[in-house]
């Protein structure tokens, strides 16, 4: 893994955004991450997806795109980064080519409606939903339908991420406590129990105070982005080794990304169904190189740390 200080610090922050910013076209969930001087990677996004069911947190899966900027499926000119115009019609929230996806996750639908032929599912299980949360009302109405935004409290909230270079921190000196003072009568073996316990104590509060110094003067970050930097860690726990991290399938080395911070969690209003999600640090590797892969995608490497909550 890269050392520190490869490249400044940018910091991802949450903000809500007008619909036309958020529309199905521009892939909202994914950290878009061009490499400049490379001409097979000027469109280059990495795609983290997270089940918000509990138990599927920790098989978080992160998959990597890019592409040339003259290619099939993008302009070859920026967007435009002003509203459309008011023409008094309403945005149409159906994609017009590519495959039909679910109403409900968004992901490949291959079943239909079969009353109005226009609302696409996954599955029988989001078709029903879907049916029983307001799509009953709209299916006899064909010609509103491409223009309602279905809200099954499915999905987590959209916003766009707003980035900002990190500032220089001075990280403040953590004094380390001293142990020697722990004697007394005790017995050498639960002496040493006690001392090793107070150093795994103060490791711990060492890591976390540095976390908590590195965040501070940007408390609402909810992302950290710099392609070969070391991460920050929340705990001491389960930092991985660099063998720990799998090389990518062409043999080079993964570096980290990106780091999403727990903050995030303050506005996937995961609870909102009576379940939660939750994390430390997801830590994204990618591959050095950033192979080239067509117009494929790879799936790369994620490390979830959990916070440590110290005996």
């Amino acid at each position: 893994m890269a050392a520190a200080g490869a490249r400044p610090v940018e910091l991802g922050f949450a903000e809500s955004a007008p619909a036309w910013r958020l529309r199905s076209e521009q892939f909202p969930s994914k950290v878009y991450a061009p490499l400049p001087g490379r001409a097979d990677a000027f469109h280059r996004g990495i795609f983290l997806f997270c089940c918000r069911e509990p138990p599927c947190c920790a098989g978080l899966r992160v998959f990597r795109n890019q592409l040339p900027r003259k290619n099939e499926f993008y302009s070859y000119e920026p967007p435009s980064e002003n509203p459309p115009p008011e023409t008094g019609e309403s945005v149409c929230l159906q994609l017009k080519s590519g495959a039909h996806l679910c109403r409900v996750c968004g992901c490949l639908g291959p079943k239909t409606c079969s009353r109005c032929h226009k609302a696409y599912y996954c599955s029988k299980e989001h078709q029903t939903l879907d049916w029983r949360l307001g799509h009953k009302q709209t299916c006899a109405q064909p010609d509103h339908f491409d223009h309602i935004i279905p809200d099954h409290n499915f999905l987590f909230p959209e916003f766009e991420i707003v980035i900002e270079t990190e500032e220089e921190i001075m990280p403040e000196v953590v004094e380390k406590e001293d142990y020697s003072e722990i004697t007394g009568s005790m017995g050498e073996a639960l002496e040493e129990e006690l001392d090793s316990m107070a150093k795994h104590e103060s490791r711990e509060d060492t890591i976390f105070q540095k976390f908590k110094t590195q965040i501070a003067l940007e408390p609402e970050q909810i992302l950290r982005y710099g392609r070969g930097i070391a991460p920050i860690w929340i705990s001491g726990e389960n930092i991985p080794q660099e063998k720990d991290i799998p090389d990518c399938p062409c043999g080079a080395k993964r570096i980290l990304e990106f780091q999403v911070m727990p903050q995030l969690l303050n506005y996937l209003k995961a609870d909102r169904l009576g379940k939660s999600i939750d994390w430390g640090i997801l830590a994204v590797f990618t591959c050095a190189e950033s192979c080239s892969l067509g117009t494929g995608y790879t799936e790369e490497f994620v490390w979830k740390q959990d916070v440590t909550d110290t005996p």
